[in-house]
């Protein structure tokens, strides 16, 4: 059995866990409000008539900084969560919270800023890493909010348990989820990449006409909300492992 107890630095300062989730949670509004602005930047320079499907292709150089951008947000959450925290159980539950809260508010500054999106049937491109990430903007939102539940139960258990219990099976089921949800986001791109024969050189896709083409012309429809229904199943169920088992070994 893998046993991971929350050490939150409040704790050792007999302060309650919950009041660092609010300045987590600041930090994630901020965080969202930040990346909110520079897309707005983003969509005045290559979308000026409105953000929709169809892409516009933009530039190597401007593709290869966004990506290079979305490598430092996490980079900014792993730094956070290793300084707010001490093992690892408690530093994944800080990347979850302020991750969860920053992609929420981020979708909130978007609407409040732009106008966008349109509707919750809107799709939106959400990571560029290896492929573009594509889902409706719900998909997203939910797994923020679950991300945000598990880390407030591992507060919770830890605040009424001194413990958070994670076995093997727990893990487990977190990781397929997580996988499942991964192939869900990037199911469109791949299918780009796979059936165009683009994956030989993927390196390379920046500046491959051919792709930039097949982008330039993709609206996509179908999102498979069954597969990312079940990929989600399967995290709140190691959560819910995750409970039963610390509840029941106290």
């Amino acid at each position: 059995m893998i046993t991971g107890e929350l050490e939150w630095t409040q704790i050792r300062n007999n302060i309650h866990p919950f009041p660092l989730f609010l300045r987590l949670a600041l930090f994630g509004i901020a965080m969202g409000l930040l990346e909110a602005i520079v897309v707005v930047y983003l969509r005045e320079l290559y979308f000026p008539a409105g953000f929709r499907f169809p892409l516009q292709f933009i530039p190597e150089k401007m593709l290869r900084l966004e990506t290079l951008r979305e490598i430092c947000t996490i980079v900014m959450l792993l730094a956070l969560s290793a300084v707010a925290a001490k093992t690892f159980i408690s530093r994944f539950s800080v990347f979850l919270f302020t991750f969860g809260v920053w992609d929420i508010f981020y979708y909130v500054f978007l609407k409040a800023l732009l106008g966008w999106p349109d509707s919750l049937l809107t799709w939106d491109v959400l990571f560029l890493i290896p492929v573009a990430w594509l889902a409706p903007v719900p998909a997203p939102l939910i797994t923020s909010f679950t991300m945000i539940g598990l880390a407030l139960l591992y507060a919770f258990l830890y605040q009424r348990y001194g413990t958070v219990r994670f076995d093997r099976p727990a893990w487990l089921l977190m990781a397929l989820g997580v996988i499942i949800l991964f192939f869900t986001f990037i199911w469109a791109s791949a299918s780009i990449v796979i059936q165009g024969g683009f994956y030989r050189d993927l390196a390379g896709l920046a500046h491959n006409s051919a792709f930039q083409a097949a982008i330039s012309s993709f609206v996509p429809v179908e999102f498979h909300w069954g597969l990312f229904g079940f990929g989600e199943a399967l995290i709140l169920a190691s959560g819910a492992l995750a409970y039963r088992k610390t509840s029941a070994g106290r």
